[in-house]
């Protein structure tokens, strides 16, 4: 996602944004008004670049001051020739407010008010969607969910202001109905729910601009989450010293791939390999061993048919990988026990997970794992529907970690890492990670950067954007049909950033 590296790292929850906005308001002195002429501005200026052959825009304003910003638009576009619909949804701005001057100066340059009903249809190349901002309380409901529902119902594509209607900025949760833009312009400060849950997809390309708000404005407010990727973790990753040996950067086992399902577990061994793990081995089913051998012989590979046989390769790892096929049989709560039965550093996915939200293991707290569900796993160690998981997955990643321990990694668009004092967000990937195998690769990328000595906390954040930059190269030949081995061939060259 190209549009998110001018991003600031710092994200907020929306009430925390009006904080930063109020601060500037009245601890700075910055009229309410001029920030608004601001983000106008800033919305007009970012909209000529992404659409420069735009010459006519369809402008729907609600009553609050993201209707104020597309007043402030439309006249900034009457002004410079463009053919200009304002559509106004609910009451104008208020006499005297912010957005009633905004109303009151966009008339002045001659636009003029249509008043929404159901007959009103978009005119033009472009809609910019002015009609909720972030306080919206509730499902949309009324004319505004009719008219959301008629703008995402036609062909034109749709630029958002602040956020696009209708959907939480906590969140990244649809309120009912939300619109879905092609792009969208933020102003003060990233809120978090725009990179996350339906958040990306709601938004489109996202643009950010501060308003020329003062540094000191945004010392007074704590950001909620932290926004990292690779190039930001990249001092983690620097060159290795010339008499390096492979004993210097850890012994990684892979433990799963029961029958059947051996392939997750050669694709997390090969991707703790190209992550940086001096010697990698794994144990699994006897049956899938010539493979292993034959696929990858750099992996040491073992059959084990129970737990016993397990524990002689657990002495030798500095870190282990279980749950990549693992399956839920008896011999997956074999090896799990054995697993869990040592002191090691553990990357814990998949059925693993599964099998100790159904009380297989007795050890579910513990300071030194990285657990990595997906929505539906997380519900299931949390006891709670996956719709519930999915409504706050913020809350949700801390629950996981409050419960387990060590580093919690809730998976999917957006994926949260959090550990026991911080919550940082990755908003790199794509929905060509959406295939089979994507997570075992991502488990294997993890016990790869655990194993070389990095932090239990810089492991995980570094993994999950490793993973989410090799799946943004992989896309560069279609979303559409990539798999999971797809990322093997750009791991290396993403863990050598200064080479």
């Amino acid at each position: 996602m190209s549009e998110h590296q001018q991003l600031p790292t710092a994200l907020y929850r929306a009430e925390q944004v009006r904080e930063l906005d109020r601060c500037a308001i009245q601890d700075h002195g910055i009229p309410g008004i001029n920030l608004m002429r601001r983000a106008g501005e800033a919305a007009f200026e970012c909209l000529r670049q992404r659409y420069p052959e735009v010459r006519s825009l369809s402008i729907w304003c609600g009553s609050g001051n993201n209707g104020g910003d597309g007043y402030i638009i439309a006249g900034l576009a009457r002004r410079r020739g463009f053919t200009v619909q304002l559509v106004q949804v609910g009451a104008g701005g208020k006499a005297g407010c912010d957005a009633g001057l905004a109303l009151d100066w966009a008339r002045e340059q001659g636009v003029e008010i249509t008043e929404f009903n159901e007959a009103v249809r978009p005119e033009g190349q472009l809609i910019v969607d002015a009609l909720l901002g972030t306080g919206l309380a509730g499902e949309v409901r009324g004319d505004f969910k009719l008219a959301i529902e008629s703008l995402n119902g036609g062909s034109l594509p749709i630029f958002a202001i602040d956020i696009a209607s209708g959907l939480c900025g906590d969140s990244g949760v649809r309120l009912g109905v939300t619109i879905n833009a092609d792009a969208t312009i933020t102003f003060i400060g990233v809120k978090q729910g725009l990179l996350t849950a339906q958040g990306p997809a709601c938004s489109g390309s996202l643009y950010f601009d501060n308003l020329a708000v003062p540094e000191t404005v945004y010392e007074s407010v704590m950001a909620a989450v932290q926004r990292v990727d690779v190039q930001q973790l990249a001092a983690h990753l620097a060159p290795r010293s010339r008499d390096a040996h492979k004993g210097d950067f850890g012994h990684v086992l892979i433990v799963g791939g029961n029958s059947g399902m051996g392939g997750a577990t050669l694709m997390a061994a090969q991707a703790a390999g190209r992550a940086g793990a001096g010697l990698v081995s794994l144990a699994t089913r006897p049956e899938h061993v010539p493979a292993v051998l034959a696929r990858c012989p750099e992996v040491m590979a073992r059959g084990v048919g129970s737990g016993q046989d397990l524990e002689p390769l657990l002495d030798r790892a500095d870190v282990i990988v279980i749950g990549p096929g693992l399956g839920q049989a008896a011999w997956s709560e074999q090896v799990l026990r054995a697993v869990l039965a040592t002191d090691k550093p553990l990357i814990v996915d998949a059925d693993a997970l599964n099998l100790i939200a159904a009380g297989s293991a007795n050890h579910c707290h513990r300071d030194n794992w990285i657990i990595t569900p997906h929505p539906g796993e997380a519900s299931r160690l949390l006891g709670q529907a996956t719709t519930a998981i999915q409504a706050d997955r913020f809350a949700a990643v801390r629950a996981l970690q409050e419960k387990f321990g060590g580093v919690a990694v809730l998976k999917g668009a957006g994926s949260l890492v959090c550990g026991d004092q911080s919550l940082q967000l990755c908003s790199d990937g794509n929905p060509g990670m959406a295939s089979g195998g994507m997570g075992d690769v991502l488990s294997g990328i993890l016990g790869g950067l655990l194993a070389q000595g990095h932090d239990l906390t810089v492991a995980a954040a570094l993994g999950v954007c490793v993973h989410a930059a090799a799946a943004d190269r992989a896309a560069q030949a279609g979303e559409r049909g990539m798999m999971a081995t797809d990322l093997l061939a750009h791991i290396r060259s993403l863990v050598n950033p200064a080479a």
